[in-house]
């Protein structure tokens, strides 16, 4: 049975790159978005999404169990702040197309459970 060589940066996580494709998610799904939620929702889920991926890269580098463990902590915070402002976006505006609120629900489902790298 092959073994998977160890990651090197970040950039080798598999989850760092579903997250990665979550930001990228998230920035287009809040580019329809009324204006008046520029500053307010829009701006609110940009900044915890992109914190997942962020957090993810940081605990990568840390060099105890238990640093790593709070970062990857953090990031799944997040994760559930996201899933969160889902809630609310449909309920806010359940006019939202119901193609993209599906391909977001998804997105948000896949870096749910994320182990850390060590």
């Amino acid at each position: 049975m092959a073994t998977a060589k160890p990651a090197r940066t970040f950039e080798d996580l598999l989850v760092w790159h579903k997250a990665h494709r979550f930001v990228l998610e998230v920035y287009a799904f809040t580019a329809s978005f009324p204006k008046h939620e520029t500053y307010g929702l829009s701006l609110q889920m940009r900044r915890d999404a992109v914190s997942i991926p962020a957090n993810i890269a940081e605990g990568f580098r840390r060099r105890s169990k238990p640093d790593k463990a709070r970062f990857m902590n953090i990031a799944e915070g997040s994760v559930e702040e996201c899933r969160y402002f889902l809630i609310l976006v449909k309920d806010l505006y359940g006019g939202t197309p119901q193609r993209s609120l599906q391909r977001w629900k998804k997105s948000v489902e896949y870096p749910t459970r994320m182990s850390p790298p060590f």
